[in-house]
């Protein structure tokens, strides 16, 4: 028998995944799958089994990158009530193959992996559809890729202004408390948009939380959310007057609410953005649409893995 292969714990991926080594490689991981079968990447549509009685769903996610040489399959769990708050909403593990040989060589807790590739790929969005005076940051929710965003986005841009809202408002003190910055938490979503420059948001709604008639000419919108294809965080007024980019292209026409019951159509995916072969657009009203990508996972639980190898390594 072979060895047994590593846990990696959440602890050591918290540790392994800092936003200036990631993001580099989550926008080459993005251009590698936007150039097709040459970028080398292979990555189907996630497949989503629905578990009706307990109103939740499993989704698997496998890529393999060619670049890098890696494979990997997410499972992830999400489920729309929960039984305890104790409980997160979204649970995932990462399964990392050697492609040589098919053994498993790491189960990786894929929590901290989703939440921070997550909010890095929405910083590589941001970066390149922002305007260039962007001042005020609005979050609405306050779950854990609320909290991943504010740390990306507060640690990569200098914002003068962060404000929060939630459905709960208690839930939305706790938030301001656990981050220890300066940031408003607001009463109503239309209070924290009004005049926001970037906004994020990361919510369990499955109908529109975020309107059209409430957001700034020019601001950029990251869209978390409502990752099925009839649930919904944006209205048809903001999503037919804005400007909209995605990561996958099939995936979002197939899984994104947004998208799907909207009918709008894609401008870019942003590896097309980052390669230059379609145009970023920062003085429009954009909307990032992000559904998250199984390449994402793939890379990011590469880089965990070669830093979990060289600390053993070194002991």
């Amino acid at each position: 028998m072979g060895d047994m292969p590593a846990f990696i714990p959440a602890d050591v991926v918290e540790k392994s995944l800092d936003y200036p080594t990631l993001i580099p490689l989550l926008e080459r991981a993005l251009i590698n799958f936007s150039m097709g079968s040459e970028g080398g990447v292979v990555q189907p549509v996630r497949t989503i089994v629905p578990v009706a009685k307990h109103r939740g769903f499993l989704g698997v996610m496998p890529a393999y990158s060619a670049v890098d040489d890696a494979l990997t399959t997410k499972v992830v769990t999400f489920y729309e009530n929960k039984l305890s708050s104790e409980i997160p909403s979204h649970q995932a593990t990462v399964l990392l193959f050697d492609p040589a040989t098919g053994v498993l060589k790491a189960v990786i807790d894929g929590k901290v992996i989703t939440d921070k590739r997550t909010a890095a790929v929405s910083v590589i969005a941001t970066k390149l559809l922002k305007s260039a005076h962007a001042e005020v940051l609005c979050i609405l929710g306050s779950g854990a890729q609320a909290l991943s965003h504010y740390h990306a986005f507060t640690q990569e841009f200098l914002f003068k202004e962060v404000r929060i809202w939630s459905r709960t408002g208690e839930n939305a003190k706790r938030f301001a408390e656990a981050v220890g910055g300066k940031i408003l938490v607001c009463s109503t979503p239309q209070e924290a948009v009004t005049g926001a420059d970037v906004i994020v948001t990361a919510t369990m709604s499955t109908q529109p939380v975020l309107f059209g008639d409430w957001v700034k000419p020019g601001a950029h919108i990251n869209a978390i959310g409502a990752c099925r294809p009839d649930w919904r965080e944006l209205d048809d007024n903001l999503m037919k007057n804005c400007v909209l980019y995605v990561d996958s292209k099939e995936a979002a026409a197939k899984e994104s609410g947004d998208i799907v019951l909207s009918q709008v159509e894609i401008k870019a995916e942003l590896g097309e953005l980052l390669n230059g072969t379609k145009t970023a657009l920062p003085d429009k009203t954009t909307v990032f649409k992000s559904v998250g990508m199984a390449i994402e996972d793939t890379v990011s639980a590469k880089l965990v893995y070669d830093f979990w190898t060289m600390n053993k390594e070194s002991e």
